[in-house]
């Protein structure tokens, strides 16, 4: 298991290290008005009139759009009608969860959505369950028990190809590709999260302490997203409950130089099914998550150790083979 690791981390850390410098380029943005929600949501649920659509217990207000009320078992949603087609983006979600709940007495959360199915009500924070494409969860209560190691809330992705399950009894930790504690409940000050997708690479960040700085999140090379699904947001509520608001939903088109070749590979690998590189080492990594920071160290140390001793055996067996070999030969 030892060697297991070391050797996971290692492969990863050089699987990043190489998308980092991949992704050392400069990049122009552009507001995309038909993709994004903002005040004063002119339209936003009537038939014909607007590019945005509801579902459920949500509704506009001419602050937000509120997804959920602060009552139990409620789910809403807002959910674009054009599917977007542009090959990077970055998604800009200016939100607020608030509630009249003690800490650990709310829920359940919001989501953000990137998926080739729209306004489908169900169990994932609102939305159905064995999705296509890209969730981005904000989960403001634990349901697995015993959990000591993770904060809530808690801000993880996830990508389904269709037939897989998002499991809530472990809180998706079976299915997420990583994530971080975001303290965004009952804020006096405005809380974002930031979704970009370029060049095949997965960032999230998060900006919850008021200082207008994004803060890292999740940075996740080789994830594959088709074109042409639709974007959303939906809440739901339970035995617990929240107010789950958008106030903006800010999509910006991003404009990224790539070299003839890049175009024609990009063209000849075209993706249709939502998939991530690498997802079994990923997974590998998070069955190590609540080692503390000696724990990591003694397993990188003894793994070298167990190295360095299985070499010093290999030429002590060669030594002694040889010497044999050389005393038969005489």
């Amino acid at each position: 298991m030892l060697f297991k690791s070391l050797w996971t981390f290692t492969v990863l850390i050089l699987t990043f290290s190489l998308g980092f410098a991949d992704d050392d380029h400069e990049m122009e943005e552009f507001l995309k008005r038909e993709y994004s929600l903002s005040k004063p949501y002119q339209g936003v649920g009537s038939l014909g009139s607007s590019h945005w659509e509801l579902m459920g217990d949500a509704m506009v207000t001419t602050e937000q759009v509120r997804l959920t009320p602060d009552m139990q078992s409620r789910q809403g949603a807002v959910w674009s009608r054009i599917p977007c087609h542009l090959k990077d983006w970055e998604m800009q979600v200016h939100f607020k969860i608030h509630g009249q709940g003690k800490k650990n007495l709310n829920g359940d959360g919001l989501a953000i959505w990137y998926t080739m199915e729209r306004m489908q009500k169900g169990p994932v924070f609102g939305n159905k369950d064995n999705f296509t494409g890209l969730g981005v969860f904000v989960d403001s209560y634990p349901n697995e028990e015993k959990q000591l190691e993770r904060i809530f809330p808690f801000v993880l992705a996830m990508v389904g190809n269709g037939s897989i399950s998002y499991d809530h009894e472990r809180d998706g930790r079976t299915t997420e590709l990583g994530g971080c504690n975001a303290m965004v409940r009952n804020l006096k000050h405005d809380t974002f999260l930031f979704i970009r997708y370029v060049r095949r690479r997965l960032t999230v960040m998060i900006d919850i302490d008021g200082q207008h700085e994004w803060r890292d999140c999740l940075d996740i090379p080789g994830v594959r997203l088709p074109q042409g699904y639709y974007f959303g947001a939906s809440a739901i509520t339970g035995d617990l409950s929240d107010n789950h608001d958008i106030i903006s939903l800010k999509l910006y088109q991003l404009t990224v130089l790539r070299s003839q070749k890049e175009e024609q590979e990009e063209e000849e690998d075209v993706i249709t099914i939502p998939s991530v590189d690498n997802l079994e080492l990923l997974r590998l990594v998070q069955t190590e998550e609540g080692m503390s920071g000696i724990s990591i160290f003694f397993t990188v140390l003894f793994s070298m150790l167990g190295c360095v001793f299985l070499v010093v055996i290999g030429v002590v067996v060669y030594s002694h083979w040889n010497e044999s070999r050389r005393k038969r030969f005489y």
